[in-house]
């Protein structure tokens, strides 16, 4: 094997409060149905594939706080970013976005990590669950003992700052529950990092952290593991062949399931191959589940029987910057004009080529044969630039002239420019985004779906109409879709506010309000005066407990949205992207997303006020709350709440009855809830303390 290319690694390591009746609960919780076995689809044996409930804990590393340059890792956050991309995909591994956790380069402290593995996983796993822990970065021993590396480990005082791997067969073992646990490590150890050199001991404390789970690990005893641009544009090669399998290549009898023996023999074959023998990767393969389902892709099913393919390399070239390639209908990366991608372990056989570059007509899609053991090369040209029909320009022109005046009649007419653009040059990707967006203002939701969808088909790199796609599947309540969608944005445009300000929202409303938080504090990294940023944080913060810093979050998006709803503009304020996907437009007269927006800002801080115990500001911001949004059930059950507690300390007769109008306000906004439900038992408590006196 020719190294020159690769670094070998030093040692490269795989492996809320609810609101409920005190304000406004998260919005589409996660409901029970998700505890269940999910079934997705038939098999070529035509058996169902039950996927049940599934867990997630994701770590990358590969900048180290407290390590030398010569230590610095390349590639462990690219391979923890696909490794998340590839479990939340419908054609992967089907977990839902929430119940994944991601903690990339800074996030990977050992206090995090500790948090993850010892507190959420075993609060949240059941014993029927599938559990899957991954960990990209540094692994050494220290004192006889293996470790994990953690962003914030110190070489000098490692028992207090790395994660003993002891500890991580503990947690697995006795901590999480699950029926199907997977660990997948690329262990190896850096005397760069201690005396001790060791390496066998740390793979061989990996493989024997758990004889029930399945554990995947990139090297045998006292081998190296290896990271190169080569592979995929830049991974770890044990991580690239291990995403390859679980997106399908790994499926060697068609019938659509990635199964563990078939991950193992995948990643084993094609690491070995790709090094010469330098590097082999071992799995435990003693008692695990022989049914246990790691990914799910029913496009590749094929006939039973095939014998196991002997797999090719695909290596795609470009004339033109910036171009995108797809293969077999999904995006493998960016390829740069000489700078040639990289694909190893393809199935042989034919397979889809279709290469695009916003404003240009694509290269494909095309057939391009793989052939077994062999590199297939594929020069992917990106030539005619798409000028778009003068009169479906001036259609488009003239929409845009509507769009920008607001209001409906005027979003009715940007429509049928918008249309009649389209109908002359169907490739009109700009004009379809913009339909889209004039279709949700009008609330034609499926008709704006169908035009985002259009103009991604035409542009798959259009990372605006990605976005606004997100926005309109969360106003469709499609979250999971919304975050698959909005995690193509972000990591293609990390600086990208409005895909992290959508991430929070979406997050937010799944009822994870960590990842929300998260999220919403990278929007207002890049762009620090989107208001709805600050919204979502404070929502997210409040959730958290934390309701002096939600109490911050929600003042500064008051102050930054602090203009007349009746300025002409405030509609296209909202189809910009900055409001979209709120998810509760309202479809009879309309109340404006403004005025709403700023009452749940209100409310959020009485309620934040509610927590402290400071009724007489938690007072006024909930009647400031209802002068924006007067029958909102939520903010006049909180303030009946709040008038309680006040008559409990001053045991005022007017109290009481402030009390019972707000909870009569809830009562006639919707009997059918439970805060009508507790209401009504107010009121009959109230009727009978004010018949007494």
């Amino acid at each position: 094997m020719n190294r020159s290319p690769m670094r070998m690694l030093a040692c490269y390591l795989l492996v809320a409060l609810p609101f409920v009746a005190q304000a406004q609960p998260p919005a589409q919780q996660q409901t029970s149905d998700s505890r269940d076995l999910k079934t997705v689809g038939p098999t070529t044996k035509n058996a169902p594939v039950a996927i049940p409930r599934s867990y997630a804990l994701v770590i990358g590393v590969a900048k180290y706080k407290n390590l030398p340059e010569s230590a610095q890792l390349a590639f462990p956050n690219r391979d923890a970013e696909d490794m998340y991309t590839t479990l939340i995909s419908a054609e992967g591994g089907q977990f839902p976005a929430e119940n994944v956790h991601k903690l990339i380069n800074e996030k990977a402290t050992v206090a995090n990590i500790r948090q993850e593995l010892e507190q959420w996983l075993p609060s949240v796993t059941k014993d029927d669950d599938r559990v899957v822990i991954y960990f990209a970065g540094h692994g050494f021993v220290s004192g006889g003992k293996a470790y994990l590396a953690p962003y914030d480990v110190d070489i000098h005082k490692i028992a207090e700052t790395a994660f003993p791997m002891e500890d991580l067969g503990k947690d697995i073992g006795g901590k999480i529950k699950g029926k199907w646990k997977v660990l997948v490590t690329d262990a190896c150890h850096s005397g760069a990092i201690t005396p001790e050199t060791d390496r066998a001991q740390v793979n061989q404390t990996l493989l024997d952290l758990q004889k029930s789970l399945f554990s995947l690990t990139a090297s045998r005893d006292r081998e190296q593991s290896f990271e190169s641009e080569n592979w995929g544009g830049g991974h770890g090669i044990f991580t690239y062949y291990v995403v390859k399998g679980l997106e399908g290549e790994a499926d060697t009898n068609g019938d659509g399931v990635v199964s563990a023996d078939e991950l193992a023999e995948y990643v084993h074959t094609n690491v070995r191959l790709a090094t010469n023998g330098a590097q082999n990767p071992t799995s435990e393969r003693g008692s695990f589940d022989p049914d246990m389902v790691l990914a799910y892709n029913p496009t590749h099913i094929k006939a039973a029987n095939l014998p196991p393919p002997q797999y090719g390399n695909l290596i795609l070239e470009t004339n033109m910057d910036n171009t995108e390639v797809w293969v077999d209908g999904k995006s493998v990366g960016v390829v740069n004009k000489g700078t040639p991608l990289r694909l190893p372990g393809i199935a042989p056989g034919a397979h889809t080529i279709k290469a695009v570059r916003m404003g240009y007509e694509p290269d494909g899609p095309r057939e391009e044969q793989v052939y077994p053991g062999q590199d297939t090369t594929v020069s992917v040209r990106i030539l005619i630039a798409r000028n778009h029909n003068h009169a479906a320009v001036e259609h488009f022109d003239k929409g845009i002239e509507d769009y920008n005046k607001g209001s409906a009649e005027n979003y009715k007419k940007a429509a049928d420019e918008f249309q009649a653009a389209l109908a002359i040059d169907p490739k009109y990707s700009q004009a379809a985004l913009y339909l889209g967006r004039v279709e949700s203002a009008l609330y034609q939701d499926q008709d704006a779906l169908k035009a985002f969808k259009l103009a991604i088909e035409n542009d798959p790199d259009y990372v605006e109409a990605r976005a606004s796609y997100a926005a309109a599947l969360l106003d469709a309540g499609d979250l999971d879709e919304a975050v698959r969608q909005l995690n193509v944005v972000t990591q293609r445009q990390p600086d990208n506010g409005m895909g992290w300000y959508l991430m929070s929202q979406a997050y937010a409303r799944k009822g994870d309000f960590k990842d929300g938080k998260t999220a919403a504090e990278q929007a207002i990294a890049k762009t620090p005066k989107n208001a709805e940023a600050h919204f979502w944080l404070a929502e997210c913060m409040r959730q958290l407990n934390q309701p002096v810093d939600a109490q911050r979050e929600y003042n500064s998006y008051l102050a930054l949205s602090n203009f007349d709803s009746g300025f002409g503009g405030k509609l296209n304020y909202y189809l910009a992207g900055y409001l979209f996907g709120m998810g509760s437009k309202k479809r009879a007269a309309q109340t404006d997303i403004w005025r709403e927006l700023r009452g749940q800002a209100y409310l959020g801080i009485c309620d934040c006020q509610w927590m402290l115990k400071q009724f007489d500001t938690a007072i006024t911001s909930c009647q400031q709350a209802l002068t924006y949004i007067p029958k909102d059930l939520f903010a006049n059950y909180r303030l009946g709440l709040v008038y309680t507690e006040k008559f409990n300390q001053q045991n005022s007769v007017s109290l009481l009855a402030a009390a019972k109008e707000h909870f009569d306000a809830v009562i006639a906004a919707n009997p059918d809830t439970d805060e009508a439900g507790r209401s009504k038992k107010y009121v009959q408590m109230i009727d009978s303390a004010l018949a007494q006196r």
